[in-house]
């Protein structure tokens, strides 16, 4: 049923953006996972992903997150378009199967590492499902294309969580990352996207240069907190044909379908 779902609200939403075109700024992709060989929408195939990369790579239009924060910060813009490659969770696959492509095509990215499960198991997503150690996670900082962000220490949502937990978790990802590995991490996505409460919202900008939701639409010149990132996420089911509508910032109406569906399917997690 879901599937369905999905085959039918893509092209409902293309539809939507002829009409009502995205505006320009800079679009931030979210993936996951590539070629691990589960049955989640958000486990892509590697040969769809390499191609997504050879696209990009050929567009001109690839930019760290660095770069993308700092001009959104500021007056001035980028023509064409930037995209925003960035990864969540911190699984072997992204190192194994994502990296080498993202080597081959130099493609930036930055992921977003929940600290707490490197060397051990990404209980988030399944039992038993392992994750990146730190030894790996050393040896994909040393390419110089890949930025370490965090993503908490527990995966914890932390609009659920007791104030001194919420800044246990943020300092305690930060913490590791740079005793870790010797980065700082200045970027920070909030687990399953829920936007913070206030308490969280400042806690998050007094420690990170930005923070990221997710929403499949770009990021405005001019109008945007960098604060409050808008990502689109690419699931298994774009391929190559819905994939193109996101990278520049096309099928908001998805998200907003996917929004209503989330904050049920959410309601009563904690991480």
């Amino acid at each position: 049923m879901r599937d369905m779902v999905r085959a039918a609200v893509k092209p409902v939403a293309a539809a939507v953006d002829r009409v009502r075109q995205p505006p320009g700024g800079v679009t931030v992709l979210i993936y996951h996972r590539v070629g691990a060989g589960t049955d989640s929408q958000v486990d892509l195939d590697l040969g769809v992903f390499i191609d997504q990369m050879a696209e990009l790579a050929d567009s001109g239009r690839l930019m760290s997150l660095d770069d993308a924060v700092d001009l959104l910060v500021s007056d001035e813009q980028a023509d064409p378009d930037p995209v925003v490659i960035t990864f969540d969770d911190g699984t072997p696959d992204v190192i194994d199967q994502a990296l080498p492509v993202l080597q081959q095509y130099r493609v930036p990215m930055t992921l977003y590492l929940a600290t707490g499960f490197v060397g051990g198991d990404v209980g988030f997503w399944s039992p038993d499902e392992p994750a990146l150690t730190w030894d790996a996670l050393r040896e994909a900082v040393s390419t110089g294309l890949v930025d370490i962000g965090s993503h908490t220490h527990s995966h914890k949502l932390l609009d659920r969580t007791e104030p001194e937990s919420v800044v246990d978790e943020l300092e305690r990802s930060i913490d590791l990352i740079g005793s870790q590995l010797g980065v700082e991490a200045r970027h920070f996505a909030y687990p399953k996207a829920i936007p913070p409460s206030k308490p969280v919202d400042e806690a998050v900008r007094a420690r990170f240069v930005s923070a990221a939701l997710a929403g499949t639409k770009p990021n405005p010149w001019g109008q945007t907190d960098v604060h409050a990132l808008a990502r689109s996420p690419i699931q298994r089911s774009d391929g190559m044909r819905w994939f193109r509508h996101k990278a520049v910032g096309g099928l908001g109406l998805e998200d907003r379908i996917r929004d209503l569906v989330n904050k049920r399917a959410y309601a009563d997690a904690t991480r």
